[in-house]
């Protein structure tokens, strides 16, 4: 059965895809189209240069009214998609830094760091990306490392704040990672599933930067917190519940790619999604699989929810192309200068 008429007065459906290449093929125009697809995940494989990646944006955008929200994990050090003919951000650790030797210069790289990779992103037509990480910096993660702003919280918070203030003055929203905090387990959740066995509060200074910033999105990790649940942050509505009530959060909840290793505890992907839903999440990452996606695009018949699409449509930017103001944008590339970031073009 293909019936999809529930969807109907849906904007936003709850899955976000991706696609193989430069430019779209017949396949991704028909599943970019699907009422399940919401959204595209862009990678450095699907990045040639500024030309092509805002003409493929511009040809997403025009695939559907109102147009799919298009994102990409751009967080910058060794997490930046797009680097020829963007500026080469500087790790997150390094903006910690840089606050331990002068607080109010560390948050103005910060802010500087913000609005240089919204503004760049967005003159491309990209609506938004996964960041800042939130995780403090405990030292041996083997996925986090340098991407942790720092250990003490509070650092963590102003240099957060200052991060999402530089990408709202370009013009995207903010997306804290990874809730409820993948700092202190060392596995890599993409090919591992980590268990967190601290009590709820020795967790408390992970969870203060989920408590007291103003976050547009988070993303749940794949990670089991044994204090509350058995299973991991993305699968649970113990912890989803968590973050809406007790935090007070109302913003998207992403969960993190979904054909990541720490996922596959709930079963094949069919599960996976519906597990996702059932627990809370308001977009679904399915990444890198794409015989998965086809699958679930064919079988998964979830319950429409139009709060969690309209949740999903405050992401969208008013315009599918927002460019920096000149002045603002050189600004923020000097002080960018001082870490070690090089000049991009906008």
């Amino acid at each position: 059965m293909n019936d999809f008429s529930n969807l109907a007065s849906i904007p936003y459906g709850p899955l976000m895809i991706d696609i193989a290449g430069h430019e779209l093929t017949a396949l991704d125009r028909e599943r970019l189209c699907h009422p399940l697809v919401g959204g595209i995940i862009l990678f450095s494989r699907n990045y040639r240069d500024r030309a092509q990646l805002t003409a493929l944006c511009a040809e997403i955008h025009a695939l559907r009214s109102p147009r799919l929200l298009i994102a990409v994990d751009h967080e910058g050090g060794r997490v930046q998609r797009f680097r020829t003919g963007f500026t080469h951000l500087p790790a997150m650790r390094r903006l910690g830094e840089r606050y331990d030797q002068e607080p109010t210069a560390g948050l103005a790289a910060a802010r500087a760091a913000g609005f240089v990779l919204a503004a760049e992103l967005r003159a491309c037509g990209v609506d938004f990306s996964f960041t800042p990480v939130l995780d403090l910096d405990y030292g041996p993660s083997r996925v986090i490392g340098d991407r942790a702003l720092h250990r003490d919280p509070a650092v963590v918070i102003a240099l957060a704040a200052a991060l999402g203030e530089g990408l709202h003055a370009a013009g995207m929203g903010s997306c804290g990672k990874h809730f409820p905090g993948h700092g202190y387990v060392i596995p890599d959740s993409h090919v591992e599933l980590p268990v967190d066995d601290r009590s709820l509060a020795a967790m408390a200074e992970d969870l203060r930067p989920y408590r007291e910033l103003p976050l547009d999105a988070v993303m749940a990790a794949h990670v089991i917190y044994s204090c509350v649940d058995c299973h991991t942050a993305v699968f649970s509505r113990r912890w989803l519940d968590f973050l809406r009530q007790d935090l007070g959060f109302d913003g998207v909840i992403f969960t993190d790619d979904l054909s990541m290793a720490g996922a596959g505890v709930v079963g094949d992907m069919l599960a996976r999604v519906e597990a996702a839903w059932t627990a809370g999440c308001d977009m679904l990452l399915l990444c890198n699989a794409p015989e998965a996606v086809g699958e679930v695009l064919a079988h998964w018949r979830p319950q429409p929810d139009a709060a969690r699409a309209q949740r999903v449509a405050r992401l969208v930017p008013e315009q599918p192309c927002c460019y920096p103001n000149p002045h603002a944008y050189r600004e923020a590339l000097n002080v960018l200068a001082t870490l070690g970031g090089s000049p991009g073009q906008p």
